[in-house]
């Protein structure tokens, strides 16, 4: 009778404690989908969640709050102006969730009656030597060779009398039905102006990178370490020659067509070129230990490859960077362009800083 009851207990004891298992192994299942659900970026085993919360009832629509911290800007694994890398500190800020469109773009436009730079003459005492055709308004545009003869480089950028940016690549183009595509042809002055208009500002390059990294630290892109042609808009193929739109477009998307990065900020990597306030020099020497670093005097700017002209940083590749070409579809990644020159593949966001940040 003794062991009888003893028997009984002891499968009790058993099945309770198997119950027990089953409600905690629920539970925690139950916890981790709800630790999940607001940040729903699990794209590819690699990626990691980064909490980023805060601040987010201080930005406007449409903009992300970026709490800032410490992180290493640039890069030696790939370009020289890259390197120098630097450990520097960003304070917390709003970011555009997504680049301008034609659509806010042309809102601008309606309001303020902005012409910009494209659509402008260039002027006879500026340019003296030109004729009044080569001074008429117009842009440069991409143009791929014909044939796969092999070419000069750079010699697929074009010189369009009429591209602007209601006609990117030439005055037959037109953005009917591209609201909300990424706005291009739109120089650094023209892009200034829009912010004004919106009581914003361009990111400073340490901003727009330390965004872009949306916590991932170290890794290669804004996914993680492993390029794919399916998570931005980029070129696959050989470029200049061949894309094959493996990521299903030939050139710019609509705004939010690839998975944003942890930060649930979209097209920080592809997609179009991105202003930023920064002059342009190599690499990121003497930035160690700074706050909001910013190269902010148009003197300190040195391009190697056009000594003399002021340029200012562009970030984040466009859907021209392919692997065999450019490459610079990274947080680290960056260009220079002259402040008075867009072109079809170089658009903007926006920053904000609120006021008790």
């Amino acid at each position: 009778m003794l062991k009888t009851k003893t028997k009984k207990i002891l499968l009790a004891c058993v099945l309770g404690g198997l119950a027990a298992i089953l409600l905690l192994h629920q539970g925690l299942t139950l916890l981790k989908k709800t630790q999940l659900v607001p940040a729903q970026r699990l794209w590819s085993q690699e990626t990691e969640i980064v909490a980023n919360t805060g601040a987010n009832s201080q930005c406007s629509q449409d903009m992300v709050w970026v709490k800032g911290g410490t992180f290493q800007m640039g890069s030696e694994k790939h370009y020289k102006e890259e390197k120098g890398v630097s450990k520097v500190k960003v304070t917390g800020f709003c970011i555009d969730q997504y680049e301008i469109t034609n659509a806010q773009f042309a809102q601008f436009v309606k309001e303020t009656g902005y012409i910009t730079l494209a659509e402008r003459p260039l002027s006879a005492e500026e340019f003296p030597n030109l004729s009044e055709e080569q001074r008429s308004p117009g842009s440069i545009v991409f143009i791929p060779p014909q044939g796969k003869q092999q070419v000069r480089e750079l010699s697929w950028w074009h010189w369009v009398p009429g591209a602007d940016w209601q006609h990117p690549t030439g005055p037959n183009s037109n953005i009917a039905e591209k609201d909300n595509y990424p706005v291009v042809q739109v120089a650094y002055k023209d892009a200034i102006a829009y912010a004004k208009w919106a009581g914003k500002s361009l990111p400073t390059e340490a901003q727009w990178e330390f965004a872009a990294q949306g916590g991932l630290e170290g890794k290669e892109f804004t996914w993680g370490n492993t390029y794919s042609a399916k998570k931005a808009n980029t070129w696959q193929g050989i470029f200049p020659y061949q894309n094959t739109e493996e990521d299903g477009y030939l050139s710019s998307a609509p705004i939010g067509s690839f998975a944003p990065n942890n930060y649930d900020l979209y097209d920080m990597a592809g997609n179009v070129w991105e202003w930023t306030q920064d002059w342009y020099r190599m690499g990121h020497q003497n930035k160690t230990s700074d706050v909001d670093p910013i190269v902010s005097n148009p003197e300190d700017s040195f391009d190697p490859r056009e000594p003399g002209a002021a340029k200012h940083v562009i970030k984040g590749g466009s859907y021209l960077c392919a692997p065999n070409y450019c490459s610079r579809y990274r947080p680290a990644a960056r260009e220079a362009q002259a402040p008075d020159t867009g072109t079809s593949h170089i658009g903007f966001r926006l920053v904000t800083k609120p006021t008790n940040s």
